[in-house]
C-alpha cells in the first residue's frame, strides 16, 4: 500500500448521507441500506419521508443520523406544506432536513421570499440542521453565490449542490464556488454524482463536510484496499 491519505477511514465515513432516495425502493431495500449504513459508521442515512419512522427504528442505538428530504426534489411545494414536511419528518425521528430551495423564485430574483422559506423551515426544523439544496444545475454562477448568502442569512447550517435529480450533479467548481460564498459556520454538501473515492476525496479537499452518495459500500471499501483502515495522520 504506496497511496497515503490525509484522511482516516473514519473521516471519510463520517462525510457521507447514505442516499435512500431512489422513487422505486422497496422497504426491505431502505432496510439493507440501513445495514450498510450501520457497518460503515457513516454520518446518515437520508432517506424518502415515508421512511423516516423506519430509519430510525432500524439505526436505534447507533450513531447513525435519520436525515430526510422537503420539498423534493423540485423545490416548488408552498412555504406552509414544506413546514409541515419538516416538522412530521421530526416528529417521525429525522434529525436532518434536506430541503429544496423554491429555484423558480430564486430564478425570479424574489430573493427575500426565498431566504423567508429557508428561515421559516430552519424554525420548525430546530434545532436539527437544516441543509439547503441549491439545485446549482438550474443555476448561474451569481445565482449560486446569491443563494449561498441567502442561506446564511435564514440561518441554514449547510449549502448543498443537487438533489441527485436534476440533469447535473456536483462539480468541483461550484463546491469550491459555494465554499467561498458562505462564513466557515456554514457547511457545504456536495450530492449528485459523489460516484468514487477520488470524487469524494476531491470534495473533501475543497471543504466539503458531508456528501450525498448510494455507493457507500464500494467506495469505503476502496480506501481501505488503497489506504489501509488506519490511514490518515489526524485523528476523527
Amino acid at each position: 500500500m504506496s497511496e497515503k491519505s490525509p484522511y482516516t477511514l473514519h473521516q471519510v465515513a463520517k462525510t457521507i448521507d447514505h442516499a435512500l432516495l431512489r422513487p422505486e425502493m422497496s422497504r426491505s431495500e431502505v432496510i439493507e441500506g440501513c445495514a450498510v449504513a450501520k457497518k460503515y459508521d457513516v454520518a446518515s442515512v437520508c432517506c424518502k419521508p415515508a421512511d423516516v419512522a423506519l430509519c430510525a427504528g432500524e439505526l436505534k442505538g447507533s450513531d447513525v443520523l435519520v436525515g430526510t428530504v422537503v420539498g423534493f426534489p423540485h423545490g416548488s411545494s408552498t412555504t406552509a406544506t414544506k413546514v409541515f414536511e419538516t416538522k412530521d419528518a421530526v416528529a417521525h425521528g429525522a434529525v436532518e432536513i434536506d430541503v429544496v430551495i423554491n429555484i423558480g423564485w430564486m430564478k425570479s430574483g424574489m430573493y427575500q421570499d426565498v431566504q423567508d422559506e429557508i428561515a421559516a423551515v430552519v424554525q420548525a426544523a430546530a434545532p436539527h440542521h437544516v441543509k439547503v439544496i441549491l439545485e446549482n444545475a438550474y443555476l448561474t454562477k451569481d445565482e449560486i453565490v446569491k443563494a449561498c448568502q441567502l442561506v446564511e442569512a435564514a440561518g441554514g447550517h449547510y449549502v448543498k449542490t443537487s438533489t441527485g435529480f436534476a440533469p447535473t450533479g456536483a462539480t468541483l467548481e461550484d463546491v469550491k464556488l459555494m465554499r467561498a460564498s458562505v462564513s466557515p459556520k456554514v457547511h457545504v454538501k456536495s450530492a449528485g454524482g459523489v460516484k468514487t473515492l477520488d470524487m469524494l476525496l476531491a470534495f473533501m479537499d475543497a471543504g466539503v463536510t458531508r456528501s450525498g452518495a448510494s455507493g457507500t459500500q464500494g467506495m469505503l471499501e476502496e480506501f481501505v484496499a488503497r489506504f489501509g483502515s488506519e490511514a490518515g495522520s489526524t485523528q476523527a
